[in-house]
This record gives structure tokens, C-alpha cells and sequence, in this order.
């Protein structure tokens, strides 16, 4: 499908198929049933620039991560949007596309989404270490004097920000969540995030992994709270290796950091477009995102993402 863009624009010119507003990765569309497909590309963006190189096989795992929670720990955790990831098991005409759609397609419940992105963090990094540092804070909230890089917080924090639908989220207080959503409802997000976040950390911490960071996507289905959109992915969640963590020094994380230092060391202007992505960058970045689906699920990475 990444490589033949093409066969998108066949599936969007099926009946009963209509093509909504493509995300950075992801292609979007209704399909008979009420249902929304989910398609998950190779693109890769960085500094909100979609660049011109794809990362082989980045979309499959993509979808391989979020099946693998979902299916998995999450199963019994939290109501989810995930119908299936099988083409045969789809309405037509998307079987039809099988073999552009295999691996990288999440076939999923329609939702009122949440406009809130729910962020959970045990440990200070990203976003919440600058904000540290300039204010001695995390999401607002005064914490000790002297807490290094990679440190954990003990409890994790709930830290949510706006849903922009371009540029950048901002972080906002609860106060401010329970403005948009109503009290109860925010509680119930900050409960459901911070819950879930437990859960997925100690599993990945018995396959020697730390769990950072995590954004959830919520929304009501059917009046009930699920969780939508990717869940546990290198995009969505800050994985580092347990092996030798040390607070002070900077983790290597299994994202894609490694585009970004590259492009950093560039004269680039982050201005679009992106410059192409050399060899050796797209390999390594595409090895990580395959380690951390190995190291969670147990088992090896296949290209249809079993």
C-alpha cells in the first residue's frame, strides 16, 4: 500500500467506502457497517514535517504493537475500538485489498473521541524534564529539588494536553480537562490513564523494559469509555532499556530518536519538505521499532505483523 499510494485512492473510489483526512502515518476511512479502517503507512515524520523516506515495515509494526496490547494485557483492562487486523474478516470491498492492507490495518468501531490527549509518565523525560527544568514543576504540579533525567516518578503523573488538529498539543491542568469534559469524566480519564499505564509498565518491565511515557487516545462507544487510535507503540509511548538505566544519564530510546539527531545535525530548516533519510538511518530505526515488538510480545516480528 505505501509503495502503490494508488490502491488507497481505488479503495476510496469503492461503494460504500469514503476516504477522510489522512494523519501524518495513518490513512482513514468509513466502511460499510458504521466501521472506520484504520491503515497504517511507513511515512515518518519528524518536527511535524511528513519526510520523503519511508521506514520499511514501520507501519506493520505499528499496527503489530497496538493489536499486541489491546489483544493482550489490555484485553480485559478497558473497553477498545479494535474489531480486527483481517482483511478476509472485513466487509467488502476490503478483502479485495488483502494483500496491500495485510498487517498494517486495524478495523475499528466508530467513536466520540475525547478532546483531550491522556499522558501518563513514570519517569521525567521529553516534555515534562524541560518543563522541570524551567519550573521545577511536572504538569504543573511542584516536585522535589534535584530530580535528575530518567528519574522515576513515584506516583506516575496524569499530564494532559489539547488535541490540536495541526502543530503542537499544549500541555493543560486538570482544572482545565475537567472545563472541557466535566468533572467526573475527568476523573474517570486521569483514573483510566494512569491505571493502564500500570499495567503495560509492569509488562514491560518483565521483558526488560521501561516504560517512560504513554499517550492514550479515549472516546465513548456506545456509552462506555474506550481507548482508540494506537495504544503502546514507539510513537505513542517512550520505551527505554532496563539494562543499565541510570537517572542523570540520557536513555536510548527505542523511537525515533534517531531521525531526529540526524536531522538535528543537518542544516536543515524544518521547513518542508524533509530531506531524504540516509541508509543507515533507516535501518536502525527501523531494527529498533522491531526490537521492542519482539521484547513485549516474545516472539519474532513477521511482515504481516504476527
Amino acid at each position: 500500500m505505501v509503495d502503490r499510494p494508488e490502491r488507497l485512492d481505488e479503495l476510496a473510489q469503492r461503494a460504500g467506502v469514503q476516504r477522510l483526512p489522512s494523519g501524518k502515518v495513518r490513512e482513514r476511512f468509513t466502511v460499510p457497517g458504521d466501521r472506520l479502517l484504520l491503515v497504517t503507512t511507513d511515512r515518518i515524520s519528524a518536527f511535524d514535517v511528513v519526510l520523503p523516506t519511508p521506514i520499511p515495515d514501520r507501519g506493520k509494526v505499528l499496527t503489530a504493537l497496538t493489536e499486541l496490547w489491546l489483544r493482550g494485557p489490555l484485553a480485559t483492562e478497558t473497553p477498545h475500538h479494535l474489531v480486527t487486523t483481517d482483511p478476509a474478516s472485513c466487509p467488502q470491498p476490503i478483502p479485495a485489498f488483502a494483500e496491500d492492507l495485510a498487517g498494517r490495518m486495524m478495523l475499528c468501531r466508530r467513536a466520540e473521541m475525547v478532546p483531550v490527549e491522556c499522558i501518563a509518565r513514570g519517569y521525567l523525560a521529553g516534555s515534562a524534564w524541560r518543563e522541570y527544568q524551567e519550573a521545577g514543576t511536572v504538569g504543573g504540579e511542584r516536585m522535589p529539588d534535584g530530580l535528575r533525567l530518567g528519574e522515576p516518578l513515584d506516583p506516575p503523573r496524569f499530564t494532559p494536553t489539547t488535541k490540536a488538529a495541526s502543530g503542537h498539543d499544549e500541555p493543560i491542568g486538570f482544572d482545565e480537562v475537567a472545563e472541557r469534559v466535566g468533572g467526573p469524566v475527568a476523573e474517570q480519564l486521569r483514573e483510566r490513564t494512569l491505571r493502564l499505564y500500570r499495567v503495560m509498565a509492569e509488562h514491560a518491565a518483565r521483558r526488560g523494559l521501561l516504560l517512560a511515557d504513554t499517550k492514550l487516545e479515549l472516546g465513548w462507544i456506545d456509552g462506555e469509555l474506550a481507548v482508540c487510535d494506537e495504544v503502546g507503540t514507539c510513537d505513542s509511548s517512550r520505551y527505554w532499556p532496563a539494562e543499565g538505566h541510570t537517572p542523570g544519564q540520557a536513555p536510548a530510546s527505542y523511537d525515533k530518536q534517531i531521525v531526529r539527531d540526524w536531522l538535528e545535525s543537518t542544516a536543515w530548516d524544518k521547513v518542508p519538505p524533509g530531506p531524504p533519510l540516509p541508509e543507515w538511518v533507516v535501518d536502525r530505526t527501523r531494527q529498533r521499532y522491531i526490537e521492542v515488538y519482539e521484547r513485549l510480545a516474545e516472539r519474532p516480528f513477521l511482515a504481516g505483523g504476527a
